[in-house]
């Protein structure tokens, strides 16, 4: 497999996307790792298909104790992040803002939120759903998501490209990355933002629009 995206670019890639704000009838870059093979068309001749990365199958409890899979989003993009109900850092940043973002969309059937705890010791469904209900995010629209720590964090870091992890040097016990990551209805990565920066999520604001545009043509 022929490796076309680092770690490395998820750090660039907000601010490439808002210097690209200004095109018009402008598509969404695809992101993540991608590879490629050669296909047989029915006349015979051959051409070279790309097969992108996806966000693979999950199964978590949200914040209503029920899983909840893939099968959710099916037909939806959605805007997924990680965090953790006790953060005093970045968090309550990130979600101010996602919120915003939440009440722009929220009555657009097509769009959906993901936010994924790192905290596998304390969030479980019974404090998400405290804190959605806090939030006032509180239903279907926005789902809050526990998972044993293999499988959250191998997902942020191999599917998401977000780093994670546990700091017992940190006064909160955990570190990650503040991405708000925009995932196609082909559960492809289109863009990754910086929660805690205005620019960045206004940016995102724009681009779900674009996204949305894409599978009306």
């Amino acid at each position: 497999m022929k490796k076309q995206y680092t770690f490395t670019c998820a750090i660039l890639l907000a601010a490439t996307l808002f210097a690209s704000s200004c095109k018009e009838d402008r598509k969404l870059p695809i992101y993540g790792v991608r590879d490629t093979k050669t296909i047989k068309n029915p006349d015979g001749t051959t051409a070279v298909d790309t097969i992108y990365q996806t966000i693979p199958a999950f199964k978590f409890l949200n914040q209503d104790s029920v899983y909840i899979t893939n099968s959710q989003f099916n037909g939806k993009i959605y805007v997924a992040d990680f965090f953790f109900t006790s953060c005093t850092s970045i968090c309550p940043i990130m979600h101010r803002n996602m919120k915003t973002i939440f009440e722009e969309f929220k009555n657009n059937p097509d769009v959906m939120f993901l936010s994924h705890t790192i905290d596998f010791k304390y969030d479980k469904p019974s404090v998400l759903k405290k804190y959605a209900h806090k939030l006032g995010v509180d239903g279907p629209k926005w789902q809050f998501a526990y998972g044993s720590r293999d499988s959250v964090y191998t997902l942020a870091e191999k599917s998401y490209l977000v780093a994670v992890n546990v700091d017992s040097t940190n006064r909160d016990g955990y570190v990650h990355q503040g991405f708000l990551v925009l995932i196609d209805k082909d559960r492809r990565i289109r863009g990754a933002y910086d929660g805690t920066n205005p620019e960045q999520v206004a940016q995102l604001k724009k681009d779900i629009p674009v996204l949305l545009a894409e599978y009306k043509k």
